[in-house]
């Protein structure tokens, strides 16, 4: 389990480092267009759209699995069937509440 999230972090660390490069390329002149030049104000702003949209992205994902979400019917049946067999067992030994 370790291995996988630093993994992740690992790819997430990659990513973001990529990204902030060519961002950094782009404000700090290192790369001449008139494209670039012509769209510096949206080039300025471009982490800010990128964190809104990944925003979204988590939202999205997080209500989508939250609505395709499985209920288990024989899982829950067992837990209440362990959850009576406790209370008698805690009943045998005198616990009342």
């Amino acid at each position: 389990m370790c291995n996988l999230a630093m993994t992740k972090l690992l790819e997430w660390i990659s990513v973001l480092s990529a990204l902030f490069a060519v961002w950094y390329s782009l404000i700090g002149g290192y790369v001449k267009h008139p494209l670039i030049e012509k769209n510096m104000n949206l080039i300025l702003v471009s982490p800010i759209l990128f964190v809104i949209l990944f925003g979204l992205y988590a939202v999205t994902v997080v209500l989508y699995r939250v609505f395709t979400f499985n209920n288990c019917e024989e899982a829950a049946k067992e837990l209440q069937e362990q959850i009576v067999e406790a209370r008698k067992d805690l009943k045998e030994k005198g616990i009342k509440w």
